[in-house]
């Protein structure tokens, strides 16, 4: 395992080292991106449209396979940010590694059955096969758990058949009858909707549920925290070219036509579940108050999930999310 991780941080640094010459200017942000995320739309925006030169800075993108392989170039300095959620941040910021959060987006997944499914609530999901993307730690999957606990007294994870899998895959053994149900990211229960299957639940929905706000950012842009307060003028940058670049999405049906072969959409049905589930996860405002939620919800995933989820993290550290460059 180790002489894997040795392999991949070679890797990154010759990748890092062999970027164009002007993402090795003062004003470069690099990211990591995996190759198919949706954060390639947003990003794709600031480009074409030079809202990262607009901004004082130089955005470069660095593909990647897997999401193991985003943490590790960042850590290895290869990159300057990547996207995941806060929990993993206030797990590292807990070990000791500073990194913080801005938000990204609010779309969050949902559980799907077919149209004729008989599953009409949690309850009905006894004794059936659930397909479940991410793995028994994924947030979506503990809260719709804990939902069940308190709705219904039911412990989902020994009730129904949980089926661990990629979110492809999931979908296809959905779509084959091999699944009974799925619990699955946004982008891939907006594909199924336009097919015609019926969403049982939103994440969304559960958070309302359990006692929170409805529109949560779970995911954002992450970073070393040193490195922002050392270089407050590309962080800023940044943060104003995606938030130009959201406008223009949220506004713009031509910039999503211009889009359209980067989302892989298979047709027009399709196209439009990403478009408007991509709209509808834009942020809204991300003060204490939404940050004092964030951190009540931390409580409730850190109960369930325990230290496989959170390590050492007891709360939510100091400085998760990030306040500005005096932070």
């Amino acid at each position: 395992m180790r002489g894997q991780v040795a392999r991949l941080l070679l890797c990154l640094v010759i990748l890092a080292s062999c970027l164009p010459a002007g993402a090795q200017a003062d004003e470069s942000v690099r990211v990591a991106v995996l190759k198919f995320g949706t954060v390639n739309w947003e990003l794709d925006t600031v480009q074409a449209h030079g809202l990262d030169r607009a901004n004082g800075i130089a955005l470069e993108m660095l593909p990647l396979a897997g999401k193991s392989a985003t943490s590790v170039s960042l850590q290895a300095g290869a990159v300057d940010m990547m996207v995941t959620d806060w929990v993993w941040v206030a797990r590292q910021r807990a070990a000791g590694m500073a990194v913080s959060f801005l938000p990204y987006s609010t779309a969050l997944g949902a559980v799907m059955v077919p149209s004729d499914s008989p599953v009409t609530s949690l309850a009905d999901l006894a004794g059936r096969k659930l397909g479940v993307a991410g793995g028994p730690l994924d947030k979506s999957w503990l809260l719709l758990q804990a939902l069940a606990r308190r709705q219904d007294g039911l412990d989902l994870a020994t009730a129904a058949e949980p089926v661990f899998g990629a979110p492809p895959l999931l979908n296809e053994q959905l779509i084959d009858g091999r699944l009974d149900a799925v619990v699955t990211f946004w982008p891939y229960a907006a594909r199924l909707e336009a097919r015609g299957y019926r969403r049982l639940l939103g994440v969304a929905d559960i958070l309302q549920a359990l006692g929170f706000a409805r529109d949560l950012p779970l995911v954002g842009y992450v970073f070393d925290e040193r490195w922002a307060q050392e270089h407050p003028g590309r962080i800023e940058g940044f943060v104003e070219a995606t938030a130009a670049a959201r406008r223009l999405m949220a506004g713009s049906d031509a910039e999503w036509q211009r889009l359209r072969p980067l989302m892989q959409a298979e047709d027009d049905a399709v196209f439009r579940a990403l478009r408007d589930g991509f709209r509808a996860g834009i942020p809204g405002p991300w003060g204490k108050a939404e940050q004092a939620e964030a951190a009540r919800l931390f409580e409730l995933l850190r109960r369930i999930g325990g230290p496989p989820l959170v390590g050492t993290a007891e709360h939510l550290p100091e400085g998760t999310f990030w306040q500005g460059s005096s932070n």
